[in-house]
């Protein structure tokens, strides 16, 4: 060896990120072909990864079909249009279900029925998510953490959390090694929101999730904070200011300009500027796609457009506890 020869390099790690898929189908298999297609060892998925509404298309007499979308009445006539419209649903991230008239009458007048059922389509989807994610990944040594958002309810994550998998892994309240040098803390909670989701919690409750995680963290030079909301005022968390008392809330209107400001979390902020881990992963704010410099910490929030069928994320390449490395893209 020369005496002065160069310490072998270490490899760099590749990573991709992607969040609020809402449901998505097409945008979630896009989301699984991209550690192929840029060639990543490791696929994270952030929050929000279940959908917001359930469609019922009600068969009639005459073997048509019918369905209320987005204040629209569809008439559904043929098998091929009954097709085309369960995959633009699942393109939506919506879910369906297919019901006779007195079906449909029955569930309308239960609400607990309705909940049930919606509980129970978003585990079947989530459960064919883990499906597919075992089935794509299987030998390619590619690994695929996912964590819940604030949207996602507590009784359909179960559907993530499945033993024996060999690609695909529910993460969050986890201490994840990510590969030899470096590990990922993941808390899908957010701030509450006007829209008073599932997963809600005060700022201040937030914050002791987080330093209970952080206190399981060998090297946090070395580590990743895979955390739902953004870090207040980082240009990650940029969105309208919106009236709560409305229903639904609407956009805040000030000399005829649209108010915006920063939504995200002080904790999560201060807990970046504490601890300085290398990365921070963020979501929530579908709006405000962005990269931000926290001191040493990369964070990037890529943004969602899991309603049009498109995958928007952000590939990152870190080695040693620095970043090397970003690039958003979308597709």
């Amino acid at each position: 060896m020369p005496l002065f020869g160069k310490k072998d390099r270490k490899k760099a790690t590749r990573l991709y990120f992607a969040t609020d898929l809402h449901g998505s189908e097409r945008t979630y298999r896009k989301f699984i072909n991209a550690g192929k297609f840029y060639d990543v060892d490791i696929l994270v998925m952030g929050g929000d990864i279940t959908g917001k509404l359930l469609i019922p298309i009600i068969k009639e007499k005459n073997d048509h079909y019918r369905a209320t979308l987005q204040g629209r009445v569809e008439e559904i006539t043929t098998q091929k249009e009954l097709e085309d419209l369960i995959a633009r649903l699942g393109t939506l991230g919506f879910y369906h279900k297919v019901m006779d008239e007195a079906e449909f009458q029955a569930l309308s007048a239960d609400e607990n029925a309705v909940n049930e059922l919606f509980h129970e389509v978003s585990r079947q989807r989530l459960s064919s998510w883990v499906d597919l994610a075992e089935e794509r990944l299987a030998g390619t040594g590619k690994k695929c953490y996912v964590t819940g958002g604030n949207d996602d309810a507590p009784e359909v994550l179960t559907a993530i959390k499945r033993e024996g998998t060999h690609s695909f892994f529910a993460c969050e309240g986890e201490v994840v090694q990510v590969d030899d040098d470096h590990t990922m803390i993941s808390v899908g909670f957010s701030t509450p929101t006007p829209w008073k989701t599932p997963r809600e919690i005060t700022d201040e409750k937030l914050g002791e999730m987080i330093e209970e995680m952080v206190a399981k963290v060998p090297n946090l030079s070395h580590t990743i904070f895979n955390f739902h909301d953004p870090p207040v005022d980082s240009s990650l968390d940029t969105c309208p200011m919106l009236d709560w008392d409305k229903d639904p809330p609407e956009p805040i209107i000030q000399g005829g300009q649209t108010v915006m400001y920063g939504a995200g979390s002080k904790s999560v902020r201060n807990a970046i500027e504490k601890y300085k881990p290398m990365l921070g992963l963020h979501g929530h704010i579908h709006e405000s796609q962005s990269v931000a410099k926290i001191g040493r910490t990369t964070c990037v929030n890529p943004g969602s457009e899991y309603g049009e069928g498109i995958l928007r994320g952000c590939l990152v390449t870190f080695v040693d506890g620095q970043v090397e490395g970003y690039q958003m893209t979308s597709g």
